[in-house]
């Protein structure tokens, strides 16, 4: 079997959760336990694009964990509940670096904190992403203050404010070295938003890059390169259509949609160049038509790319 057949190291918890390496024609789940000693662990909590609920993946979310720490990349809906089925305690939240402000990405941004804090939080979580981050916390504190000021009245919980530390990146380059992970951004191409962030985090062992949405990007090239590991959005152009057809505005929509996302032939470009040696497939548009094959996601990739590709599913462990 060729190196770009391999399957992903999937933990028992995520073979049991269903998800599916799919990079083999049988489509098989490689269970494997991740290397001994390895210092970060990368989960895809929600691999679907676009703001709607899906039945079969949930919104657009990341966590990479070193140590006792979480590091989560964005917050698409029900962020929370999947952390909770990865098995990764929500009080071990530490960083949350939110790509754009589309709200597939940030939806569940104020509620994963609440949600944390109410399940043991007690140390401070640096929120991290363009502007305006800060007016959105404190935005979503103002909305939330009447349960939060009877939790902690009635429950003798800490103020749950001070523990959120918001930082607005405004460019690319160093984001945060807390001695254990480094994190550098890039500015990428989505509009109509004038700024949209790719990060990559080079931790002891291993360098994860996530694209974010984002057109094909020279950007995401010299970010990634030489990377393990690349988690890159993906679509399918000649599929939009198809799923946005009971839209009213669909042909706008699809305008909209194929200008500001990375195809799945443009993704294989995308990883050859940067020269990473695993590509994940990630944010599927479109997410919700279970029919469509892996095959149909790999062919355009594998024109480009000869390496190691995993078809993202949610709760899948790389």
């Amino acid at each position: 079997m060729s190196k770009h057949h391999q399957g992903a190291s999937v933990s028992r918890r995520t073979a049991i959760a269903g998800a599916v390496a799919a990079i083999t024609p049988l489509r098989r789940l490689v269970a494997a336990t991740p290397a001994r000693g390895a210092a970060a662990r990368l989960i895809l909590l929600g691999t679907a694009g676009g703001p709607r609920p899906r039945k079969a993946r949930s919104g657009s979310a990341q966590v990479i964990i070193v140590g006792q720490r979480a590091y989560v990349v964005d917050c698409g809906y029900g962020v929370a509940r999947q952390l909770v089925l990865a098995g990764i305690p929500l009080r071990q939240l530490r960083h949350i670096f939110i790509t754009h402000h589309h709200s597939d990405h940030n939806i569940d941004l104020g509620p994963l904190v609440q949600l944390a804090w109410m399940s043991g939080l007690t140390t401070p979580v640096d929120c991290w992403g363009p502007p305006p981050i800060s007016q959105m916390i404190r935005d979503y504190l103002r909305y939330q203050q009447a349960d939060i000021d009877v939790r902690v009245a009635d429950e003798s919980r800490l103020s749950l404010a001070p523990l959120i530390k918001t930082h607005e990146i405004r460019g690319g380059g160093p984001v945060v070295d807390d001695g254990e992970v480094k994190v550098t951004s890039a500015v990428v191409p989505h509009p109509p938003l004038d700024m949209a962030l790719a990060y990559r985090f080079d931790t002891p062992g291993r360098s994860i890059v996530i694209s974010g949405d984002t057109k094909e990007s020279e950007e995401v090239v010299k970010l990634a390169r030489g990377a393990d590991v690349l988690v890159h959005e993906v679509m399918l152009a000649d599929r939009v259509a198809q799923m946005l057809k009971a839209l009213p505005n669909r042909v706008q929509l699809a305008r909209s949609v194929v200008s500001h996302h990375t195809s799945a032939e443009q993704v294989g470009r995308v990883a050859a160049a940067a020269g990473v040696k695993t590509l994940v497939l990630s944010h599927f548009v479109p997410a919700d038509d279970p029919d469509i094959p892996d095959d149909e996601w790999l062919a355009p990739v594998r024109r480009h790319f000869t390496g190691r590709v995993i078809v993202g599913r949610d709760l899948m462990e790389i």
